[in-house]
């Protein structure tokens, strides 16, 4: 399989491989989904603690929707890379990141599966209209729109110091806020509080990728916020978010009752301790960038789990 670069085009007599399944999961990005995944339960397991009354086929679908429009994400963020020529071999990048760079894959087919996630997605979200009316069809249409100006546009947001912020309040808050309000019709502001930890995390996993992206960033003109303070200030930011990332686990637990807190001080020196001192070591390199992903990764998957756990000991004591 010969490897693609950016300058290759549909008019230049390239004969491109076939879009797979295989390659199209690839571009989805399951590695990632746990961004998606655990906000999507956690909101899901708010509505039954909250008695909200929703159904095992509503919970998949409003599950299968949110990582739908992670698979677009991930999918427009590979094109747009891709087409701006801002990866390449020398970045350290796992095939699983870059699929146009590595598998020779027609870039306009690419940009056609991320619309297809998109779409599928709104459809789902259209379906819960008629039940809740148009407050969750708005919040998914807030979504798509972010999406989209993520990576494209004339100024894509995740060019801007606002990337980790912005990824971290739409996938950590706006999914769990926007299946509440698919499953009742209303805004359930107060379930936003509870979403710090999964806002921080993800926010973490985008400062990562940022961080350890600097040079390469500047020299594509991506003004990321990592890129703004430079490497030492933003080692030091990290850090201190890794610190306030585990007390707001413990924040949740509180939020909800002494079980809930007895869960996520034993979640925190239980599954976090080990993952949060390979994250405070971290020295955020280009060179090492893949080990660091990973690491973020998995405490991210160590964070779900303990908020995920933080609901149940508050269902089951309710």
């Amino acid at each position: 399989m010969r490897v693609m670069n950016s300058s290759d085009n549909r008019t230049s007599g390239i004969r491109y491989n076939a879009l797979t399944p295989k390659l199209a999961l690839q571009l989805a990005a399951p590695h990632t989904w746990a961004a998606s995944v655990f906000p999507s339960l956690f909101g899901i397991l708010y509505c039954i603690y909250r008695s909200f009354g929703i159904s095992a086929i509503e919970a998949a679908l409003l599950l299968s929707a949110c990582v739908l429009m992670q698979a677009a994400v991930n999918t427009f963020n590979d094109y747009m890379d891709f087409v701006k020529g801002t990866d390449s071999l020398e970045d350290n990048l796992e095939k699983e990141d870059a699929v146009l760079l590595y598998a020779g894959v027609a870039p306009h087919q690419v940009r056609n599966l991320a619309f297809a996630f998109l779409g599928t997605a709104a459809l789902i979200g259209i379906g819960f209209t008629v039940k809740s009316g148009p407050l969750p069809l708005a919040i998914g249409l807030l979504g798509g729109l972010i999406v989209l100006l993520y990576s494209g546009g004339p100024l894509p947001i995740s060019y801007l110091p606002i990337g980790e912020i912005t990824s971290g309040v739409v996938m950590g808050a706006l999914i769990p806020l926007g299946i509440t309000a698919a499953v009742t019709g209303k805004l359930h502001p107060e379930i936003l509080p509870l979403t710090l930890p999964l806002v921080m995390g993800i926010g973490l996993i985008m400062m990562t990728n940022n961080t350890c992206d600097i040079e390469k960033d500047l020299k594509a003109g991506r003004r990321t916020f990592s890129g703004c303070i430079g490497r030492e200030k933003a080692v030091r930011v990290y850090r201190l978010a890794v610190i306030l990332w585990m007390l707001l686990i413990a924040l949740d637990g509180a939020l909800l009752g002494r079980a809930p807190l007895t869960v996520a001080l034993l979640g925190v020196f239980a599954a976090y301790i080990p993952a949060y001192r390979f994250l405070m070591r971290s020295p955020l390199l280009q060179s090492t960038r893949v080990a660091q992903m990973k690491g973020i990764l998995k405490a991210n998957i160590c964070s779900g789990i303990v908020c995920l756990a933080i609901l149940l000991a508050a269902i089951a004591v309710r």
